[in-house]
Formats: C-alpha cells, sequence, structure tokens
C-alpha cells in the first residue's frame, strides 16, 4: 500500500533539522554578504556579486523548502538544492581554471574553499536527504 503525504517522513525531522539550520545559517550568511557587496562595490565585480546574490536566493529557498510539507516543498527542494551543487561544480571548477574572470570570491568560489568546503558538501548532504525521506 502506497503511504500517502502525511505518513511519508518529513525531511525536518531528525538530522533533517540540523540540515535545515545548516542551510539557514548558510542563506543568512550569502544573503548578507551579496547585499553588502552589492550595495557597496557592485562595480569591482559584477559577475562575482551577482553569482553570490543567486546562490543566497538558492539558500534561502532551499531552507523553506526543506522545512516545509508537501509535494510542491519536495520538488523545490529537489530543485533548489541540485542546481546549488551544480553551481558548485561549475563555478568552483572555472574559478580553479581561470580564477580571472572571478576577480572577488563568491559562495561557491574554488568549491567553498571560503567556508570550508561546506557548500560542496552541503547539496550533496541534502541530496542524500530528500533520497532518504522519500515516499516508499
Amino acid at each position: 500500500m502506497a503511504e500517502s503525504a502525511a505518513e511519508r517522513p518529513a525531511t525536518a525531522t531528525g538530522p533533517g533539522r540540523l540540515l535545515i539550520a545548516v542551510y539557514g545559517v548558510f542563506a543568512v550568511a550569502a544573503t548578507a554578504r551579496a547585499g553588502f557587496q552589492i550595495a557597496t562595490k557592485f562595480s569591482e565585480a559584477p559577475v562575482s556579486y551577482t553569482l553570490s546574490a543567486v546562490a543566497a536566493v538558492v539558500y534561502v529557498l532551499a531552507t523553506v523548502a526543506l522545512a516545509s510539507r508537501g509535494a510542491f516543498a519536495r520538488r523545490l527542494a529537489w530543485a533548489t538544492v541540485g542546481f546549488e551543487l551544480l553551481g558548485v561544480l561549475i563555478v568552483g571548477t572555472v574559478t580553479v581554471l581561470d580564477p580571472g574572470d572571478f576577480p572577488a570570491d563568491t559562495v561557491w568560489s574554488v568549491y567553498g574553499r571560503g567556508y570550508g568546503f561546506v557548500p560542496l558538501v552541503l547539496p550533496l548532504v541534502g541530496l542524500w536527504w530528500l533520497r532518504r525521506t522519500r515516499a516508499g
């Protein structure tokens, strides 16, 4: 018998709470950093600072989606966490191969080196958690 939405394991239970807390910290940190950079020195590195803002939006949406219930929230969580992983891999690779294109670091530069590589590990854990808590 198929599980109903109410019987599915929620992403916001158990270890999922820690995952959501880490996403929340990154949402606040990335939003504050991007906001400051855009407000004070956007002309110095517009691509880098725009990518930081994109990362901030992704972290905010992922936090909300992971903390929420329902099919839409789950799809949004998959999309945002998957997008985050792609962003970290693409931006990380570009900043390693040609650092001159990014005169200022983003959250995802060099695979999140400035944040202890948490931006690289976080989406992997997020995708694992979403898979683990999926319906039977």
